[in-house]
């Protein structure tokens, strides 16, 4: 076991250095205990190298392994935990942008369905992505399942633009026969797809008046606020359009060829509970976009989400 510690340490730090320093022993015991387990295996597990250490592909291999028995240990031992306490841990990965405009509005429907669970949240404020190995559920952009994961389909990647009533309100005007909003465009640094320019007017392939942000949660917020007119994730913002806190800056959608699932790990334990909590995000944002639709006809979303899988 202090062999699997020390090669789980070495290959997470890249450096045999801090693997010591955060396993307390000197750098010189690391590369011995490694050494050992190579001799042992017969095969390089490392690359050594000045600026640390890299790991080989039967290095890697095993340290997946080693990851994944560690995860799963760590789980096991938070079940017996939680099962002692009356409570059940669930674990999320998913955007600050989710995390603030859709899930918090509804915290205390979410309690009142749950109320012996204890969520708690890997924030991304960046694009979805990363592992699942460390968490129940992860909400990623991702084709469906494969053989270390399952996917739960959520809904496609839909996109329009959007801002208060009052903006639209002060901001709309007609040019080229067609209505537009005007006025400043706010962004979102590295967003993917780009759509910097997309809803709004140009000068010199500059989007005018922009206000750019890098984490999509403080994005939402800008128009929430009144400041602009910004692109909303549907997935994201589909609570403030039921509730029309924030409208359509047009009736136009954007549908990428991108699919919305809810991520687990295989190796992760089976829980009932992550998959009732699966359910209901995607039973409470369904509700949200049947309602959107209804109030919305024009941006025809039914017919969007039924050409979906």
């Amino acid at each position: 076991m202090n062999a699997l510690f020390t090669l789980e340490a070495a290959a997470r730090c890249g450096n045999f250095s801090r693997a010591a320093d955060e396993l307390n022993v000197t750098p010189a015991a690391v590369s011995r205990m490694i050494s050992r387990v190579e001799e042992h295996l017969g095969i390089k597990l490392f690359y050594r190298m000045p600026s640390g250490a890299a790991l080989t592909e039967e290095g890697k291999l095993l340290f997946d392994s080693i990851t994944r028995g560690f995860t799963g240990i760590e789980a096991a031992i938070r079940e017996i935990k939680d099962r002692q306490n009356g409570m059940e841990t669930v674990t999320l990965s998913v955007s600050t942008g989710f995390t603030t405009h859709w899930l918090m509005p509804r915290m205390g429907k979410f309690k009142a369905a749950f109320p012996s669970v204890d969520l708690r949240f890997q924030l991304l404020n960046g694009p979805l992505g990363g592992p699942v190995d460390d968490v129940d559920l992860g909400m990623r952009f991702v084709s469906g399942s494969d053989e270390r994961h399952e996917a739960v389909f959520v809904m496609p990647e839909i996109l329009l633009p959007i801002c208060t009533p009052l903006y639209l309100e002060q901001h709309i005007r007609e040019e080229q026969g067609a209505e537009v909003v005007a006025g400043t465009v706010v962004n979102l640094s590295n967003a993917q797809p780009d759509w910097s320019g997309l809803f709004s007017p140009r000068r010199g392939g500059e989007a005018l008046n922009s206000l750019i942000f890098s984490d999509y949660a403080v994005v939402v917020q800008a128009a929430l606020l009144g400041q602009g007119v910004a692109l909303g994730w549907l997935n994201v913002v589909a609570h403030w359009l039921r509730t029309k806190a924030l409208v359509p800056a047009r009736l136009d959608l954007m549908k990428t060829e991108r699919l919305c699932h809810l991520v687990r790990a295989r190796a992760r334990p089976h829980r009932p509970i992550v998959y009732h909590i699966c359910d209901w995000i995607i039973s409470e944002l369904h509700e949200d976009l049947a309602e959107i639709a209804k109030e919305y006809p024009m941006l025809n979303l039914e017919a969007e989400l039924r050409r979906s899988p």
